[in-house]
């Protein structure tokens, strides 16, 4: 552990006090300090293990607060950017006393009607000891064999209910089809009739023969979240079977769990974020994305979800063009992560998604592969029209004039997203 390196976290802040006072309390109420003086929070303790308020921006003033907290006597909140940083010391390589620490008790504080935590810088010695993913952008490519394009996946649908049998059917239908990539929904771990270990067992028969016969091996992420010690047995269920992948819901398991899954570096491992929205949805609260991933880069995941261009949650499409490129940052010498396109998707977003300008995307459709009209087969040659008519420069319209399959998506998807609005 390097003792004179720190952690700065930047967080945008609301508050009815001074923006400095109110960073004042963070810093103290996040290392050495409480809300009133103990005799042992001497001034040698303070200088090794405070936070330390680097940096307040005062950025406007507004008259109502965001959330609950102390009333302004007149009626003014204030908004901030503010940078603390603390000693490594205060806990070394340790994610989840990190995380404590850079967030923990703060949202409660009611010095603050808001408080989010914006981006982490982390020093080197950080990166050294944490791996990163154990294959990234470019494992997930040699693994299923696309290069210069985006992996395109599905999500079998319907969500919860088919039998293993059913879902074997599927499998079948969307390999042949020249599907890559193949993913449980994350409400789907063992249920009642498709058992984990009877589904890896039949699923990876069905890839395995293909694999044999056209020398493509289709990447299928079954769902292990669970308790840890039977994560890793899944794991190694998945392992022993010849599969690639492995589906965590990180925010259900943890950071430690899925770290602990990760640290395996047999499979890739597929982060699912469920559950993202109550973390950041409202902006004055919770993590923003670019803090978030580098969280679960450190982890080791592989890939990790951001949304979707005109998606059908609440989030917009430069914030979904933003998280793309944070998952794409350099982030020291770790490979970077797969960021998922997922949520609503069909053909029909390839075009503005591609303003991206980057085919390093796993980009996924469910209801838009296995809902087409001409069948699953056809969704999946839609979408690989779509990102080539994207990729060559053309534009939806001629891109449905060329191509049948894509041409059958736009006449039921574009026309159910005009009904939607």
């Amino acid at each position: 552990m390097r003792f004179m390196e720190r952690i700065t976290a930047t967080y945008f802040i609301e508050t009815p006090f001074a923006p400095e006072k109110a960073a004042l309390v963070l810093a103290a109420e996040q290392s050495s300090g409480t809300f009133v003086d103990v005799p042992g929070e001497t001034e040698e303790l303070k200088h090794r293990f405070a936070a330390k308020v680097e940096s307040v921006e005062l950025l406007e003033t507004v008259d109502e607060p965001a959330m609950p907290g102390t009333t302004s006597k007149n009626g003014e909140y204030h908004r901030a950017i503010v940078k603390v940083s603390w000693s490594i010391e205060n806990f070394g390589y340790n994610l989840p006393v990190m995380v404590s620490t850079l967030q923990g008790n703060l949202y409660e504080i009611t010095q603050f009607t808001g408080l989010k935590l914006m981006d982490i810088d982390l020093p080197v010695s950080f990166f050294e000891y944490f791996k990163g993913p154990a294959f990234g952008v470019d494992g997930c490519r040699k693994l299923t064999g696309v290069n210069e394009r985006p992996l395109i996946g599905t999500i079998i649908k319907p969500s919860i209910g088919l039998t293993v049998q059913q879902t074997v059917d599927l499998v079948k239908i969307l390999a042949e089809a020249g599907i890559d990539f193949i993913k449980d929904d994350e409400l789907l771990s063992s249920s009642a009739n498709s058992n984990f270990n009877d589904r890896v067992d039949a699923v990876m028969n069905v890839i395995n023969a293909h694999a044999g016969k056209t020398g493509k091996k289709v990447m299928y992420a079954f769902n292990i979240s669970g308790e840890i010690d039977e994560m890793l047995q899944r794991y190694e269920k998945i392992v022993n079977n010849g599969g690639t992948c492995a589906m965590v819901s990180i925010n259900s398991v943890g950071l430690s769990a899925a770290k602990k899954i990760c640290d395996q570096k047999q499979l890739v491992i597929h982060a699912h974020r469920n559950g993202w929205g109550m973390l950041t949805r409202h902006p004055l609260l919770g993590i923003d994305f670019k803090a978030y991933q580098k969280l679960w880069r450190l982890a080791g995941v592989d890939q990790l979800h951001v949304n979707g261009i005109q998606n059908k949650f609440w989030e917009s499409d430069d914030s979904v063009v933003n998280s793309i490129e944070a998952c794409l940052a350099k982030m020291y010498d770790h490979k970077t992560v797969l960021p998922v396109v997922s949520s609503g998707q069909w053909g029909g977003q390839a075009f503005e998604t591609w303003r991206t300008r980057t085919v390093d995307l796993l980009y996924m459709a469910g209801g838009g592969i296995m809902a087409h009209p001409m069948g699953a087969a056809a969704g999946v040659i839609a979408l690989q029209q779509a990102w080539k008519a994207a990729v060559d420069g053309m534009n939806l319209e001629d891109a449905a004039k060329m191509y049948p399959e894509f041409a059958k998506s736009v006449e039921k998807f574009g026309k159910k997203k005009i009904e939607q609005e």
